[in-house]
């Protein structure tokens, strides 16, 4: 029998139950309801406690909205190679529609964080960057953020267990990736 935990969600408490067990150990378990749903409440009690419902300052305690803070770290990226980036481009990369990422560059915009302009060779693009008050803020939401993550893989007792949530975090983005491929085929 190999031990597991069960944990229950109730306004304002989370009570765990260490007492159910199973004759097999969790490699050999089969995807089910009962996999599903832990892995649903690991990543929800993740998101809650990581920050990441908060729409008004970053996981790592910075004052800019989170979808902000995303793209504003892309546009760090791309600036320093030297490049713009396509609204289009932006919204690939974030996981938004076409009229969220309108709203957001508008935003931003008005912040003074990005300028956008529109190419002769093609009217149609609007090309995003940073502007110098966008490339401070995302340098310091930059920052903010690596000095959360050092933090939070620092809390992790050893090397192996660091590298152990890495490749899991990386396995459950290419499963997320594949599930999605998926979808858009189907």
């Amino acid at each position: 029998m190999v031990a597991c935990a069960t944990i229950w969600v109730h306004p304002g408490q989370v009570v765990r139950d260490d007492t159910c067990s199973s004759p097999i150990g969790p490699s050999a378990v089969a995807v089910g309801e009962d996999a599903a749903q832990r892995l649903r409440g690991a990543v929800q009690q993740f998101v809650r406690a990581f920050g990441l419902l908060s729409s008004d300052q970053t996981p790592c305690g910075e004052p800019v909205a989170p979808s902000h803070a995303h793209a504003l770290m892309l546009l760090l990226e791309a600036g320093r190679a030297d490049q713009r980036v396509s609204q289009q481009a932006l919204a690939s990369a974030l996981g938004i529609d076409k009229s969220n990422v309108t709203r957001l560059c508008t935003k931003l915009e008005r912040l003074g964080h990005i300028d956008q302009a529109r190419p002769a060779e093609d009217g149609r693009v609007r090309q995003v960057g940073l502007t110098a008050q966008g490339r401070r803020v995302a340098e310091r939401i930059e920052a903010a953020s690596r000095a959360r993550f050092r933090d939070v893989l620092e809390a992790l007792p050893s090397a192996a267990e660091r590298e152990d949530a890495i490749a899991a975090v990386q396995r459950l983005n290419d499963a997320i990736e594949l599930v999605a491929r998926k979808r858009q085929h189907a």
